[in-house]
């Protein structure tokens, strides 16, 4: 249970973080985060990631972010993505966790 606004911070082991827009060889090591806003299920791993108010991209490799949602049950989920915004392969993406804003 949080109240609004709150921060949350991103982590990730074995895999770097770097800002989008990274093209040398460090890329096929690292990416950045991308927050996935109250989804039922991940968007197509294939193509690149939507940017909306329901999938936050952190172009300059940000770990750490804070939040401002509506009173209410929502889910978090992180997917990383490559310096093309597509998600790595093969993807890597956190648990979906489901928090209450009061």
């Amino acid at each position: 249970m949080v109240q609004s606004p709150f921060q949350v911070k991103f982590g990730i082991d074995g895999f770097g973080i770097t800002p989008a827009g990274t093209t040398d060889k460090i890329r096929h090591n690292a990416g950045h985060h991308h927050l996935l806003i109250d989804l039922n299920q991940l968007p197509d791993l294939d193509h690149e990631i939507p940017r909306d108010e329901r999938h936050l991209h952190f172009d300059q490799g940000e770990t750490e972010a804070t939040l401002k949602l509506p009173p209410g049950t929502h889910t978090l989920q992180l997917l990383l993505g490559d310096e093309d915004h597509e998600p790595q392969n093969p993807a890597l993406f956190s648990d979906r966790i489901t928090i209450t804003v009061e």
